[in-house]
């Protein structure tokens, strides 16, 4: 239990009361135009996936939120975390207790001088921007990543958070909660990480695609347009495409901005592997795209595998 505003213990709140309050209080944002993203949580499982274990990993491995975090890891599989926002450097989150508080975290970007440390100790090592966001990463490499205060998850003293409760603990439930929903949404969202701290996912294989490429003109004589880029950047891909892509189409072409993107559900970097690829084409102007004609099926494609 926690404490009121006047200092007493708050009532007992049952899990199911919990829940009810927690759909009331999206109904009422919903209404307000406020678009919530809660964390749902499958079973009592947090995280699956690599990211997502690894993050929740790095909050357990603290000794200052070991008092804090069972609460926390109550909570979100209550499904008190009624909305969920990351940004660069930033989390803000709803969580319902007795009310609905509002938590907001701060996490430094990675430091420039450690980004290239970890750059150059994976250099060569991730294949696709595909295979590093679905974790499938050699074993020296997730060691890089994932080492304790030297890697991509944020240490305590990188970490800043206030919640509108008057718990006047360091970390209280609703916080420990909205940190572990980081970890749950990385699960789908892996890109996230990166964005939240202020580096760009493609840069890890940027020595890996740089290498290939050169090996790939050495070995067969054909220039940048000709190589393998499916293989490369881990999507399929219409050799036609490239053609097109690399000569510079003067007819009219269909196009469609970064903003149609993002809402469509398409992160920043995919767009940039696109443009590499042939499946979006420059069209000179600013955040808008022209599309070739197996455009639409690839968005589609990728749309539906991140589905799954």
């Amino acid at each position: 239990m926690g404490r009121n505003d006047d200092g007493r213990w708050a009532p007992y709140v049952s899990v199911a009361q919990r829940r009810a309050e927690a759909a009331k209080a999206v109904k009422a944002l919903k209404k307000k135009g406020r678009d919530c993203l809660p964390v749902v949580v499958d079973a009592r499982t947090i995280a699956h996936t690599f990211w997502g274990k690894k993050w929740c990993d790095n909050l357990e491995q603290y000794s200052d939120y070991e008092n804090r975090l069972p609460r926390g890891r109550t909570y979100v599989r209550n499904g008190s975390v009624v909305d969920l926002q990351i940004g660069p450097e930033s989390i803000t989150a709803l969580v319902a207790g007795s009310r609905v508080y509002q938590v907001s975290v701060t996490v430094r970007p990675l430091e420039p001088a450690l980004w290239q440390t970890i750059l150059a100790r994976c250099a060569g090592q991730v294949g696709s921007l595909v295979d590093l966001l679905q974790g499938r990463l050699p074993a020296a490499v997730m060691e890089v990543v994932a080492q304790a205060g030297s890697g991509l998850f944020p240490a305590p003293r990188q970490i800043r958070f206030s919640c509108s409760c008057p718990d006047g603990a360091g970390m209280c439930k609703h916080i420990a909660a909205a940190l572990y929903g980081v970890g749950n949404r990385l699960d789908l969202q892996p890109e996230l990480l990166f964005l939240l701290r202020n580096i760009d996912p493609a840069e890890l294989i940027q020595g890996a695609v740089h290498g290939s490429l050169v090996q790939a003109e050495t070995d067969s004589g054909q220039n940048l347009g000709d190589a393998d880029l499916s293989a490369l950047f881990g999507i399929d891909l219409d050799v036609a495409a490239v053609t097109i892509a690399r000569d510079a189409v003067s007819a009219p072409v269909t196009t469609i901005s970064a903003g149609e993107l993002t809402a469509r559900g398409v992160p920043v970097h995919m767009r940039q592997c696109w443009l590499k690829s042939g499946v979006l084409l420059a069209s000179g102007q600013r955040a808008v795209y022209g599309l070739a004609d197996h455009s639409e099926k690839a968005i589609a494609d990728y749309l539906a595998r991140r589905a799954r």
